[in-house]
């Protein structure tokens, strides 16, 4: 459950990154006082850089202070490769890609799959209702589709691609 700090906090960094003209990914906090903050360009195909860290980082170091956020160090960072994938926007963007998919509760005496996104199958994007679904192999080697809600979905990420060869003219 969220709190009210929480969400008070997840507003003032929302609405800073999104002023700085970047979308925001994540929030995590972790021990020791870390406070991490992911982010990425609104143009996906531009990658984040050092520079755009260190501007969203600044800028947050000084809100922070102005409205009494709590934290002891600040990372900001790209989502990386194995981008985590939180809304159900993130699901309809990402469909037809490789993920990693953990539910809150087992299904067939499983929690883990990997497989292709397929995206929304019914209801509207960003509700409770909203079913997605997930290509992967079967434990006999068949494939098999698995249909899932947000709210069951404990961690979501993409499947890293990296090619060697590098871009083609």
């Amino acid at each position: 459950m969220i709190c009210g700090e929480d969400v008070k906090e997840q507003q003032i960094i929302s609405a800073e990154v999104r002023n700085l003209g970047y979308s925001l990914v994540d929030i995590e906090r972790e021990g020791r006082g870390l406070l991490r903050v992911t982010i990425e360009n609104p143009d996906y195909e531009r990658m984040i850089t050092v520079e755009d860290c260190e501007k969203v980082s600044h800028q947050l170091t000084y809100t922070f202070a102005v409205e009494n956020v709590p934290y002891e160090r600040l990372e900001v960072s790209s989502p990386g490769l194995d981008r985590p994938i939180k809304s159900g926007d993130d699901f309809v963007r990402f469909a037809g890609l490789e993920i990693e998919l953990k539910l809150r509760i087992a299904v067939g005496n499983r929690k883990n799959f990997k497989g292709v996104l397929q995206g929304l199958r019914s209801g509207i994007v960003n509700t409770p209702d909203a079913k997605f679904s997930l290509l992967f192999e079967a434990s006999d080697g068949s494939p098999a589709e698995l249909e899932f809600s947000l709210s069951e979905v404990e961690k979501a990420r993409l499947v890293p691609v990296i090619d060697f060869k590098g871009r083609k003219s």
